[in-house]
Parts: structure tokens; C-alpha cells; sequence
């Protein structure tokens, strides 16, 4: 299909296919902003031997047909810090800004050790210390570590499809969805503070709830005294040489979406992944602390990955800061976002590759696990 063939898309369906495949690279149409600066003088990524997809075999089909049949809007892979692999969809280009959706989530988590190593953030201290506001919801006894970990016991319901849902009523609070089956009733920090406890102590299970990644970056801009898309361009943006402005959404009174609502463009994404790649190290400068890479890459909870809800994708693995370790693939991280947003790290073969889609659905076991299929294949073509 071509650019024309997709329809132009609201605030109403943007996450809708086949509205979506606009919708996810044109968000600040929509939605209100801030932007992410970039740096003011930066140097394009090399380029390396372009490697074929069509050659690369994964389950009897190619790669070249996977990136196809998962609806893929952006697709680059760096081999050593150069790109191998760069190709766009139909709507989408090189200077396209999309949506990152949790992917989100480990840009803020990595961070939050920027502030760590800053004096500014203690990630053992309560939650309450940063934001008194929490005190009386689920999260008046959680640590900052748990946030980061998604060990909190509370009560939510990550259901992306269920109109009367958790999400919905949180997709109003953000902005994101006009006010329908649920009105308005107050913005994101406000719904946040309304989260009940659960069962169980916290620090025991994972268990993934989008809200806790929002209330991190509500902690990190308080412990750090900025607003988030100020210290994302001081902190990582600017330093690790961004080539474009980024930008995250923000409800009606300024309260950034932290766990999902960063949009950036594809090369911009691959370079924050090889940052991690190299430890934290962009342009031979230390941008992100190498002790917290580390603590990523050798620290999480086996036992609490186990008693959680993903360990259908990743039946080994641990959780830290944001990031998904499996376990059974040393040297690999990675992180994720619904509708098949992705960076891929495998350490040991030099491989970056990072992915924007606009999958019909929020959540595709199939193609998650072929994707994962096909990063693996392509880590193993380049090794």
C-alpha cells in the first residue's frame, strides 16, 4: 500500500489499525508535548556492509517477509555502531518522530541512574520521600527500586482491549483517549494517587503495570528538580548526540507520560541502544554510569520474574530497571513496547537493532515471539 492508501488518524482511533500506521508517527497532531532536545552539532551514524535480509532465515521464512508481516514502520541494525540495516514503511521516513510506547519505560529507567549517580536519587528510599502525594495509595509503602523493578503489589489491570477497563480510565486521566465511557475526573498524577494496594508484600513478584513507570518519572522529576523532557535532552539526549528533537506527551497540566509516551526517530533510538551496548559510553564520552548498565545486565529477580505475567515470551529471564534480561541468551537485553516497538541488544555480537510498528494489536504473543526469533537470527548472520 501507499502513503495515501492510510487513512488520517484521531484522537479517537490513533491506535487503531489501520489508523494507527499514521497515527504512531504523527502524535503531536494530537496529543499535547515537550520537546526532547537534541544536540546542536552531531555526526551522522556510519554505515557498515549492508547485510541482506532476504538471505536471513528465520522458521523457514525470511527476515525481509517477517518485518513485512509484522507491520513494520522503522527498522535499523548496527553492527559495531554502524548501520547494517535501515528500511521505513510507507507513511514513515528517516526524520519520522514515533511513538516508543514502553520502550518508554527503559529510557526513563536508564535515567534514573544518570540521577542515581548524581547524589539526587536514592533507589532503596521511599517513594513518599519524592512525591507525598502517593501516601495512601498503593505505592505509600514502595521503594523507588520497586517502581524500577515492577515489583509493586497493586491493584491494576494492564488490559489494553477492555473499554471499561483499568486502562481506559487511565488512557482518560492521560489525554490520550477523549472522555467516554469514563469522564474526566482529574489527570495523571491524580489517577495515580487513587491506585489501591494488592495482596501480598511488595519486592516479591513482577508484575507489569504501566502506572508504575508513570509515577517513576513523576519521583525523578522531583528528586531532580526538572521537568522529564529537560533532563532526557541534558542527561541523554544532548550527550549521546542525538541527531533530532524528540518529544513525550503530556496530559492537560504538564504531567509527562514517562511509561509510554516518548516519540523519536529510528536512528536516534538505535543510538540510545548502543549507547547500553557499549555500557553507558556515546562519542568516548560516559553519558549514562557504567554501574548502572552493569547492575542491569547482572541484577533482577529470577524468583519474582517466575511469579509474574510475561513468562510466556521470555520463559527465563529478569527484570531491572526497565530492561529485560533473558537469561538463557547471555549478553542479550532488550526492551519493549505494545503494537511492536523494540530495541535488541546482544552485547557478545556487536549487534543494536531497534524496531517501530503499527501491529493491529497492543499485544501479539506470535509475532512478539517471532520478532524476537528474527533479532536473534540476525545477531547470530553478524556474530
Amino acid at each position: 500500500m501507499l502513503e495515501e492508501d492510510y487513512p488520517e488518524a484521531s484522537l479517537a482511533n490513533w491506535r487503531t489499525h489501520p489508523f494507527n500506521v499514521r497515527g504512531f508517527h504523527n502524535v503531536d497532531r494530537l496529543i499535547a508535548t515537550q520537546p526532547i532536545e537534541c544536540a546542536p552539532s552531531t555526526v551522522p551514524l556510519p554505515r557498515g556492509r549492508i547485510l541482506d535480509l532476504a538471505a536471513v532465515m528465520v522458521d523457514g521464512s525470511s527476515a525481509s517477509s517477517g518485518l513485512q508481516q509484522s507491520h513494520t514502520d522503522g527498522f535499523m541494525v548496527l553492527h559495531h555502531g554502524a548501520v547494517v540495516v535501515e528500511q521505513y514503511g510507507p507513511t514513515a521516513t528517516a526524520s519520522s518522530r514515533h511513538i516508543i510506547f514502553s520502550v518508554s519505560k527503559s529510557v526513563t529507567g536508564t535515567l534514573a541512574g544518570v540521577l542515581v549517580d548524581r547524589g539526587e536519587l536514592d533507589p532503596d528510599a521511599p517513594v513518599s520521600r519524592y512525591v507525598p502525594e502517593i501516601i495512601g495509595s498503593a505505592y505509600g509503602d514502595a521503594t523507588v527500586r520497586n517502581l524500577l523493578d515492577m515489583t509493586v503489589s497493586v491493584r491494576f489491570v494492564e488490559d489494553y482491549l477492555d473499554p471499561l477497563g483499568d486502562v481506559a480510565r487511565y488512557r482518560v486521566a492521560m489525554d490520550w483517549n477523549p472522555p467516554g465511557a469514563f469522564p474526566y475526573q482529574g489527570g495523571l498524577h491524580y489517577f495515580l494517587a487513587t491506585l489501591p494496594r494488592d495482596d501480598g508484600p511488595h519486592g516479591e513478584r513482577f508484575q507489569y503495570v504501566s502506572p508504575n513507570s508513570d509515577l517513576l518519572g513523576w519521583v525523578l522529576e522531583n528528586a531532580g528538580g526538572l521537568p522529564i523532557a529537560e533532563m532526557l535532552s541534558r542527561y541523554l539526549w544532548q550527550p549521546m548526540g542525538a541527531e533530532s528533537s524528540g518529544f513525550i506527551t503530556v496530559d492537560r497540566n504538564g504531567a509527562a507520560r514517562t511509561a509510554g509516551g516518548i516519540c523519536v526517530t529510528l536512528s536516534d533510538l538505535a543510538r540510545f541502544g548502543d549507547m547500553m551496548r557499549l555500557d553507558g559510553k556515546a562519542n568516548g564520552r560516559q553519558v549514562i554510569p557504567k554501574a548502572w548498565v552493569e547492575d542491569i545486565m547482572t541484577s533482577g529477580d529470577p524468583e519474582a520474574w517466575q511469579k509474574g505475567d510475561m513468562t510466556h515470551l521470555l520463559p527465563e529471564a529478569r527484570y531491572r530497571s526497565k530492561w529485560y534480561i533473558p537469561t538463557d541468551h547471555p549478553g542479550t537485553f532488550c526492551a519493549i513496547g505494545i503494537h511492536g516497538q523494540w530495541i535488541y541488544v546482544d552485547k557478545d555480537a556487536g549487534v543494536t537493532a531497534v524496531k517501530f510498528s503499527s501491529q493491529p494489536l497492543p499485544v501479539d504473543e506470535g509475532l512478539d515471539r517471532s520478532t524476537l526469533a528474527m533479532f536473534r537470527a540476525i545477531a547470530n548472520a553478524l556474530r
